[in-house]
């Protein structure tokens, strides 16, 4: 699977770690160069989960 650069952000309402995830956070403070909805769910981390 290729790696998604870090300054890619997410935003997905459903992902179990979005409140804890820095592509979430990058999204919120302006700082991610693209957006997209990666492949979180509410039962797991999208594996391309960054901590903060």
């Amino acid at each position: 699977m290729a790696r998604v650069p870090e300054d890619i952000g997410c935003v997905n309402e459903k992902c179990i770690a979005k409140d804890e995830c820095k592509r979430q956070t990058i999204v919120k403070n302006g700082t991610s160069r693209e957006i997209h909805e990666l492949n979180g769910s509410e039962v797991k981390k999208c594996g391309k989960f960054l901590q903060n």
